[in-house]
């Protein structure tokens, strides 16, 4: 736990942290790596994020959310605009994990039209039991509080896209 916290910490400093590091920490810094990463400016390069064209997982974070309450879940899903995908999935669920980054990569490639929240069933027991949530992964397609399309299980990506588009109405 403590290793996941650091390794965390470190990956999180900016360039401008390590840069504003005192010269005496940043010479202990760089000789305690067992890299040739010799100065500051090397491992601020190692540490910061890629900047590649593809799909960014800050654009990812921005079309999904996790919901935190029934509250939360009434604000932003029953009285939501937009048509909203309900993802119902556990920690401990394997295909949960697969289903869950290219259900938000199809919701991205709509590009705001289509929002996703996603409940934890065991957080949220209470919701699922209203949903009628027997299994995990369950995807629920809402549009103005009202459940207009459902699957449970795993899709392929053409599935997910041609299920997107039908619940935006392309």
């Amino acid at each position: 736990m403590a290793h996941r916290f650091l390794a965390r910490r470190i990956w999180t400093l900016s360039v401008n942290e390590l840069r504003c590091l005192p010269s005496s920490t940043a010479t202990v810094a760089s000789s305690s790596f067992s890299t040739s990463l010799h100065s500051v400016p090397n491992r601020a390069s190692f540490l910061a994020p890629s900047r590649s064209p593809a799909v960014s997982h800050a654009s990812l974070r921005r079309v999904s959310f996790n919901v935190q309450d029934n509250e939360d879940f009434t604000e932003r899903v029953i009285n939501s605009d937009l048509p909203v995908l309900v993802d119902f999935h556990a920690q401990w669920c394997g295909p949960c994990k697969i289903l869950g980054p290219r259900l938000e990569k199809a919701v991205a490639k709509k590009k705001g039209r289509v929002a996703m929240a996603k409940v934890d069933i065991d957080d949220h027991t209470d919701l699922a039991i209203e949903y009628g949530v027997s299994a995990v992964p369950t995807v629920i397609a809402m549009r103005g509080g009202d459940v207009v399309d459902r699957f449970v299980g795993i899709k392929d990506d053409d599935q997910l896209d041609s299920f997107v588009s039908k619940v935006i109405g392309q």
